[in-house]
């Protein structure tokens, strides 16, 4: 490449970086503005949570009427980024938008990522039209919505160029989509911060040096990590088809999930596990009374939320769950609360969305630099032992986990958890799947 090519080239995805960054940044300030206000108004009048199944049946309506063709969310914005065939319908981001305001009013527990993330993607790529770009150009630009969209929801934009380039391929990362998603995710989280919106601040944990000790303390942390993480995904898997099956129609599956949460709502008496339950997260770091089945009921309460249809993402309820689970496990293994809260709080969504290395920067920009030697170790080990799945079944793999040949072409979690056999010997295959994995 000439000094002159390349110098076009950055251009290029400067601009187009900052096009795709700025329309995330505010669309990520409207999203946090009014699930904020969602939540102030439905703590202050929880009877409202009484008619969430009555939600579910509504907002099922409108999604079975329009919104068949993204009802794939996250594992459609993986899919057109790895086949690239058709446009992400605009409507994905108003639509999911409206949907995840209101699973948070009516009381859902759900998340916030898979919106920002959605809304990027399709905003991204109704940019990468309008300028008629190249393929490999247009599957840049949709990781740079993704990465605009993670990295201004929750104001760490290195993680979210990070995830951008992570999420889309399990165990590769896309080097070069690198300068429009780091871009993107910089000028959108000025963008949002610059709306006003301001983001949870995290106790810091103190300190502490790595020892041997403390580094089997670590690997027990992270096997217990993978099991948590292995059991959210199985239980929303097996939730959403078993429902599926026995109810096709969703707005009677909504509806039926959202009689579940008020009947779990009503029997454990606390509003903790509905919406993002980010005031107990915080408790987490530095309340050694919090109760150690907290990450379970979270856990139970976000499955079947999701498992049913509602909108929503699963990186705060997985925050909720690591954090709780953190708190539990450091008194268990000694180990120091604030910190054993925030590797869970990283490590749980890291293994579950097999995102290892975004979610490790991540703690470092919401915790600080003193985090990075655990998190890395803990969240290294609990994505190598979830094993091959993960919340979004459309990740391609490369290569196994454990490693080995390269598999005979990108494949699908879902495929792979069907057909486990898809291998070839190292031939041609290195030069094929590195094309694929672009």
């Amino acid at each position: 490449m000439t000094l002159e090519k390349g110098a076009r080239s950055i251009m290029q995805w400067l601009v187009l970086g900052t096009v795709v960054g700025v329309i995330c940044g505010v669309a990520s300030a409207a999203f946090l503005y009014l699930l904020e206000e969602a939540t102030r108004y439905r703590s202050s009048h929880e009877a409202l949570v009484y008619t969430l199944p009555l939600a579910g049946l509504l907002i099922g309506a409108v999604y079975a009427r329009w919104g068949t063709p993204i009802r794939g969310g996250n594992n459609l914005v993986i899919d057109t980024a790895h086949q690239g065939d058709k446009q992400l319908p605009l409507r994905m981001a108003p639509m999911v938008l409206i949907g995840t305001v209101l699973t948070h009013l009516f009381g859902g527990s759900a998340g916030r990522e898979g919106t920002a993330v959605q809304m990027g993607a399709s905003l991204a790529d109704a940019v990468a039209h309008r300028f008629r770009v190249s393929p490999e150009t247009r599957r840049e630009l949709l990781a740079a919505g993704v990465a605009g969209g993670f990295g201004s929801v929750f104001g760490t934009p290195i993680a979210g160029a990070l995830f951008g380039l992570e999420v889309v391929c399990v165990g590769r990362i896309s080097y070069e989509a690198l300068v429009p998603a780091l871009v993107a995710s910089v000028v959108g989280d000025l963008v949002t911060r610059s709306l006003g919106i301001h983001h949870t601040a995290y106790p810091l944990p103190t300190p502490l040096a790595l020892t041997p000790e403390l580094l089997g303390k670590w690997l027990v942390f992270g096997a217990a990590v993978a099991v948590v993480a292995v059991v959210f995904v199985e239980l929303v898997h097996f939730i959403k088809k078993s429902l599926e099956k026995a109810v096709p129609a969703l707005p009677l599956r909504m509806a039926l999930g959202g009689v579940a949460v008020v009947a779990l709502w009503k029997l454990v008496g606390t509003t903790d596990y509905l919406g993002l339950g980010v005031p107990t997260i915080e408790r987490a770091f530095v309340d050694p009374s919090l109760p150690s089945s907290a990450f379970a009921l979270k856990l139970l309460f976000t499955a079947i939320t999701l498992g049913a249809g509602f909108l929503g993402g699963e990186v705060t309820p997985l925050f909720f769950v690591g954090a709780a689970l953190g708190n539990v496990l450091g008194q268990q293994l000694g180990l120091p609360l604030g910190l054993a809260a925030g590797v869970g709080l990283a490590a749980t969504f890291g293994a579950a969305a097999n995102t290892p290395l975004a979610l490790s920067i991540m703690a470092v920009e919401l915790l600080g630099a003193s985090v990075l030697p655990h998190v890395v170790i803990v969240t290294v080990v609990a994505y190598l032992l979830t094993g091959h799945r993960g919340i979004y079944p459309a990740q391609r793999i490369a290569r196994l986990k454990h490693g080995g040949p390269l598999l005979e072409r990108l494949v699908s979690l879902h495929e792979l958890e069907a057909e486990p056999v898809l291998q070839s010997p190292p031939s041609n295959s290195v030069k094929t799947g590195s094309k694929q994995a672009s």
